[in-house]
């Protein structure tokens, strides 16, 4: 019994290590959809928990945009934002929405992830 329960244990912490260390190829990439328009000010949609999605967005530089966060019962790191470049650091909510002003971004990628640093996201500002 011991030993079945050690190799159950093991299995498990196998998988574990491969879901959190899988590679950038399996990264969910923005097609377009999370990004939309509410009168003039663009919003990039990202869901939070256990990191971010998708991890990769395109949006229109230029644009007022608005990085809106969608939560349902978080509880993992994902749920402190930090952008570095825009001095941004947030506690979002545990269910629900989290705005966060991004100005008018220029071209070029903006960069962010959970407190810890463990989830990535980015945002690619296109012309």
């Amino acid at each position: 019994m011991k030993i079945f329960l050690s190799t159950l244990m093991v299995l498990a912490f196998i998988g574990a290590v491969f879901m959190m260390t899988r590679g950038e190829s399996s990264a969910p990439v923005a097609d377009g959809n999370n990004v939309s328009f509410e009168g003039e000010k663009q919003i990039v949609d990202l869901t939070a928990r256990g990191g971010y999605s998708p991890e990769k967005s395109i949006a229109k530089a230029g644009i007022p945009t608005i990085l809106r966060f969608t939560t349902n019962g978080l509880f993992d790191c994902s749920s402190f934002v930090r952008i570095p470049a825009m001095s941004v650091s947030k506690s979002l909510v545990s269910s629900g929405t989290t705005d966060i002003d991004l100005g008018i971004p220029e071209v070029g990628i903006l960069r962010g992830s959970c407190g810890m640093g463990m989830y990535p996201f980015e945002i690619n500002f296109q012309n």
